[in-house]
């Protein structure tokens, strides 16, 4: 029997999934933001509790097969501009004017690299070459470049990248201290296109030394607890690979990818032709599409608004979760991006916040029990959170204290529709709604945005650490085509071999249980073609005059995952209730959701309490539990 332990951490709560065969049992504890590896093994900790009673984190560890970490710190880093400041290293002098054409990049561009960027004229010999690296490199130093990005574009851009790096290796040697970190836009990724290429570089080399420290730092304290294997990073490409083997870029919104990917296995076990993925964490609200079986991606992704080199799955943020601030300005109620995060958290927390949060809201009306939040772990402060919503909102508007609760929840939830509402929703279209405040929220978002259907995970409170559990240890590579000859065609083939091969095998996998893919990306104008290829070496006539190519390879070493087969039919029975809850003055049923058996229905208005979770079921909305545990929710009066 396999165990695997799947880590999601996010900006309030950091979420630990232990996946056991068929046993799933998982707990929260709150992120610490100044000492990462604190929550880590806290968390771990507390999940050594599931299966010993006691804490026996040792024990766990050792037990494990597995162990897969997705981590939201490199989104933080970036929406913060908080990394290193960045100098840049090009021999086009128009590259910076195509770096920013709208005024996101432009902006980002200034955040990152500012004036700090340097043409170089590789057209000369070597002497030439090192005393123009020597005076750029310096000045780039002196405006305050901390790590140096070299891209260099055109047919010969990667060969001209390696005889600059030969030069800076002799000339700057990393054993010296004070050596400037130097990466290459070529060895992050081959991709013809300038611009692209750059910018997945300078995201890279901005988001690299806070994942480093931590990373390493956590795998180091992880080996001497004598785990079986090295840490595993979850990518935002759906894969996992030892943190040396993975591009900081692709930590970047690995966290609602392990979420979709989890979408894609509900879709899948309950036949859904259209599921929305709507994550809802402490700062953002995040968005994805799950079409016929299959996760909606993109052969070149965005990051941050800008274009990346890599496939990234569709995922859009929207900034507005249960931490976000609810306050009045101009005499308006807005509703985020501003989080309070884990620290210091909403009012309720006790931690000395003051702004008001949904999840303050929410506690006010009676909708969440203070002594039963996080299963109980963390008792909220009711006190605290109606003071915070009279100063904040009731004051200002001239509201009581009931009248601007209401106000509030109507201002979060259209937050949320509105988010909704940037999809392409039809009738076909089921959400499946995850993450701490998503099943507090949905049955009223869904209603204003139109949408009648909606699934609740039984795991929803930790549902992309779940998610995890069905990604792979994966590495993807790319070579362009200069000619589609066979020779060279069987020389690009023969490297991309070579590299991959050499990574599996230093992630430590059977080489012989690996699954290879190959396909062709041919690029016509603006657009990407991909064609799948039985045979690598047989090309056939994809190609016409004027297309550029590349051969892309994947090489996978598949993991045991979870099997999610929710849809079948069971017999429906009256829900059994635990008690009454007084929800804004209407005393509501309650029901506890692990209590239910298959095929328990009821409408609402009602309270449901799941693990780790609270769902506010609104009037003329039912739910139906699946085989699986799950909730089928469905908009009666909408029918």
């Amino acid at each position: 029997m396999t165990r695997l332990i799947n880590i999601d951490n996010g900006g309030t709560l950091t979420d630990i999934c232990v996946v056991d065969g068929t046993d799933v049992r998982y707990t929260k504890t709150l992120t610490t933001p100044f000492d990462l590896s604190r929550c880590l093994f806290d968390g771990l900790s507390k999940a050594s509790a599931l299966f010993y009673v006691e804490e026996r984190l040792a024990a766990l560890l050792q037990s494990t097969d597995y162990i897969r970490y997705s981590t939201t710190q490199g989104t933080n880093a970036l929406v913060q501009r908080k990394g290193p400041r960045l100098g840049l290293l090009t021999t086009d002098p128009t590259l910076c004017e195509a770096l920013a054409p709208t005024a996101e990049e432009e902006d980002l561009l200034a955040a990152l690299v500012g004036d700090r960027y340097a043409v170089i004229d590789v057209a000369v010999d070597d002497a030439e070459l090192a005393a123009i690296l020597v005076e750029h490199v310096n000045g780039l130093a002196a405006r305050g470049a901390s790590r140096l990005v070299i891209s260099i574009g055109g047919d010969n851009g990667a060969e001209q990248e390696k005889r600059v790096k030969n030069h800076l290796l002799r000339l700057y040697p990393r054993h010296l201290l004070g050596a400037i970190p130097l990466l290459f836009s070529w060895e992050l990724v081959a991709d013809r296109d300038n611009a692209r290429r750059t910018w997945s570089a300078l995201l890279n080399a901005f988001l690299h030394p806070a994942m480093e420290r931590f990373l390493f730092n956590a795998e180091s304290r992880l080996r001497e607890s004598r785990t079986r294997r090295p840490l595993l990073i979850f990518r935002n490409d759906g894969g996992s690979s030892r943190v040396a083997k993975s591009s900081a870029i692709k930590t970047y919104s690995s966290g609602p990818r392990g979420g979709l990917e989890g979408t894609r296995a509900l879709a899948r076990g309950y036949g859904f032709r259209h599921l929305l993925m709507v994550d809802v964490g402490g700062t953002t609200t995040d968005l994805g599409v799950v079409t016929d079986g299959a996760v909606q991606v993109e052969h070149r992704g965005k990051v941050a608004m800008v274009p990346t080199s890599f496939q990234l799955a569709a995922i859009t943020s929207h900034g507005v979760g249960g931490s976000s601030v609810i306050r009045v300005s101009d005499g308006e109620l807005t509703v985020g991006p501003d989080s309070v995060g884990a620290a210091p958290g909403p009012a309720c927390f006790g931690l000395g916040g003051a702004d008001a949060t949904i999840t303050d809201v929410y506690l006010c009306m009676g909708l969440l029990d203070p002594r039963t939040y996080l299963d109980g772990t963390m008792t909220l402060d009711v006190e605290r959170s109606r003071k915070a919503v009279q100063a904040t909102v009731a004051d200002p508007l001239g509201l009581g204290l009931d009248e601007a609760l209401a106000r509030m929840e109507a201002a979060y939830l259209e937050r949320v529709a509105r988010a909704l509402r940037t999809e392409a929703l039809n009738l076909d279209t089921v959400i499946a709604a995850f993450g701490g405040a998503g099943p507090m929220t949905v049955c009223g978002a869904a209603e204003r945005a139109g949408v009648r259907q909606v699934i609740i995970p039984r795991t929803a409170a930790i549902f992309s650490a779940f998610g995890i559990g069905f990604s792979d240890i994966s590495q993807h590579y790319e070579a362009p085509l200069a000619s589609t000859d066979p020779e060279t065609v069987a020389q690009v083939v023969g490297e991309l071999r070579q590299r991959a091969r050499r990574d599996m095998f230093a992630e430590g996998v059977d080489l012989n249980s690996c699954v290879e893919s190959f396909r062709l990306a041919i690029t016509r104008g603006e657009e990407d073609e991909l064609v799948a290829l039985t045979d690598p070496l047989a090309l056939g006539e994809q190609l016409r005059d004027g297309d550029l190519a590349s051969l892309e390879l994947s090489l996978v070493s598949p993991l045991p995952h979870v099997a999610v087969t929710g849809a079948t039919e069971v017999g429906r029975s009256d829900a059994v209730t635990n008690g009454k809850r007084v929800v804004q003055g209407a005393e509501l049923p309650t029901y506890e959701l692990l209590r239910q058996s298959p095929g328990s229905t009821a409408i609402g208005p009602a309270v449901i309490e799941g693990p780790f979770f609270t769902m506010r079921l609104s009037a003329g909305w039912r739910f139906r539990t699946t085989a699986a545990g799950d909730l089928l929710l469905t908009n009666e009066r909408s029918t």
